[in-house]
């Protein structure tokens, strides 16, 4: 098996396909209940717009059109996820087969992906916008180092479609191509690259890309900004508190998302290490210098911009070169890679194995011991409620919670959703005795909901004329719930 994949690395690509395959096979089997980010994608999958909220737009873009294509439903979402991330896994290799001579360290090197927890789990389990950063970067890898070996009119091009959809698709992840474009420029090899004519294309390709989300995003400053900063410096505190929670967090955040790559390469090349160490190419060192002006840029954030919640997520773009600037090492150093590749492909069929059998039964197992999931939320028997009551589908559902709206629009998605965080999307709709509005809400623990709630849902039956109607309670059991457990959601029904 080794020798095969020795010979034949494009194989790797074969058992990559299959394993999204079945990961694509796994989510359809499971319950059709969505994760946030899921629900989101289908909520928000109604419209095109250049900007939503405080996520940048790309996925939201490529999911609009696959929905388009396909229809609202659990596949068109899984779809596009395993397509991207298959796709990422195909440029790294790409990248690794352009930067290393050893055909074994290639196949290392993409398998070092799996040794990514927020790639090869959590990335499955329910991130969107993530999932394009990781597809962006590896993008970005590809054509960043097809232009430094053999620079072309089209590796330029692909630097500047990647860096576009990168950035809009997590706004951190400007600090990848700004990392690269700075380690190119000390590097006296490589920085005639940055001085041919045909960077103008990377430039104009970006721009191009980016400038209609710029726009909306000048013109949306305090959403697109305020609750990501938020997120990024927390509460106010003294300086030093300040610099020691954020270099405590982005330490924590390292070994969350170099961890566990690190550990598991350290054993692969453990005889080799002192070799490695020493040894260099023009590819691990330039690979070197993106990460430590990486890390060195985030340090000098949390230094002056007060930068104090570092999430290992957010540095997935920025950490994607690890695995494959450690075999940059391996391969300067020419290493025999005949036993890490046998423990590699040992370790990634583990992986794959363990984190396909978690995804596939997380919906069952949790409910043995009392402890439900999103997965177990009985959307599905609430939606046919709803249907059993008006005597069919209605003519629009009205929520404020973009959760329980995204898994509304998947269970009818005949029936626009209007929810009361996206004020710029107001659908049409039919309404008449068959066709009647209904609002739906609840409370998020699913416990007894809150009564009717007029701040979120008033100016709905203002602007179509009609009266307050009757809240109704339902208590349905889980999904593979414990007997007598119930998750309770609340309706009303509008009839013109």
């Amino acid at each position: 098996m080794q020798s095969l994949f020795s010979r034949r690395p494009n194989l790797i690509l074969a058992v990559l396909g299959t394993y999204f395959l079945l990961h694509l096979i796994v989510r359809l089997s499971i319950p059709n209940a969505l994760e946030l980010d899921e629900a989101e994608q289908m909520l928000l999958s109604q419209w095109f717009a250049f900007g939503y909220n405080s996520q940048p737009p790309f996925y939201n873009w490529v999911q609009y059109g696959v929905t388009s294509l396909l229809g609202a439903s659990l596949f068109s979402l899984s779809l596009l996820k395993c397509t991207m991330l298959f796709l990422s896994y195909v440029f790294y290799w790409l990248t690794a087969r352009l930067t290393l001579k050893n055909s074994s360290l290639v196949v290392v090197a993409t398998l070092g992906l799996l040794t990514v927890p927020q790639i090869v789990f959590e990335a499955q389990r329910d991130l969107t916008h993530s999932v394009a950063t990781i597809f962006a970067g590896s993008l970005f890898l590809y054509g960043f180092f097809r232009t430094l070996k053999t620079p072309s009119a089209i590796s330029y091009a692909i630097v500047g479609v990647a860096t576009g959809i990168g950035i809009i698709s997590k706004y951190n992840f400007a600090l990848l191509p700004a990392a690269a474009f700075v380690a190119a420029l000390i590097d006296t090899d490589f920085r005639k690259r940055l001085f041919d004519r045909r960077l103008i294309l990377t430039i104009v390709i970006s721009i191009a890309i980016v400038t209609p989300h710029a726009i909306w995003f000048l013109q949306h400053l305090d959403l697109a900004i305020d609750r990501t900063l938020h997120k990024m410096t927390g509460e106010e505190k003294g300086y030093l508190s300040q610099i020691s929670t954020g270099f405590l967090r982005f330490i924590s955040a390292m070994v969350g998302i170099a961890g566990v790559s690190v550990v598991i390469f350290l054993a692969l090349f453990a005889k080799s290490l002192p070799a490695m160490w020493r040894a260099s190419s023009r590819w691990s060192r330039i690979a070197g210098r993106i990460l430590l002006i990486e890390i060195g840029a985030i340090a000098l954030m949390i230094l002056l911009a007060g930068v104090d919640n570092v999430a290992d997520r957010w540095l997935t773009p920025l950490f994607l070169i690890l695995p494959l600037y450690i075999c940059m090492k391996a391969d300067s150093a020419e290493v025999d890679a005949g036993a890490p590749l046998r423990a590699s492909l040992a370790v990634s069929g583990v992986i794959m194995g363990v984190v396909l059998a978690v995804l596939a039964t997380r919906a069952y197992y949790g409910p043995l011991f009392g402890k439900y999931q999103r997965l177990n939320i009985p959307y599905g028997s609430f939606a046919e409620t709803i249907r059993k009551d008006i005597g069919g589908e209605p003519g629009l559902i009205v929520g404020y919670d973009p959760h329980l709206d995204g898994n509304m629009r998947l269970l009818m998605p005949g029936t626009p959703v209007q929810s009361y965080f996206y004020p710029d999307f107001k659908p049409k709709f039919q309404l008449d005795a068959k066709h009647p509005i209904v609002f739906v809400w609840r409370d998020d623990k699913g416990k007894t909901p809150p009564a009717w709630p007029n701040e979120y849902f008033g100016d709905v039956l203002a602007q179509a004329g009609l009266k307050q109607p009757e809240t109704r309670i339902v208590a349905l059991p889980y999904i593979y719930g414990q007997p007598g457990d119930t998750y309770q959601f609340a309706y009303a029904i509008a009839y013109p």
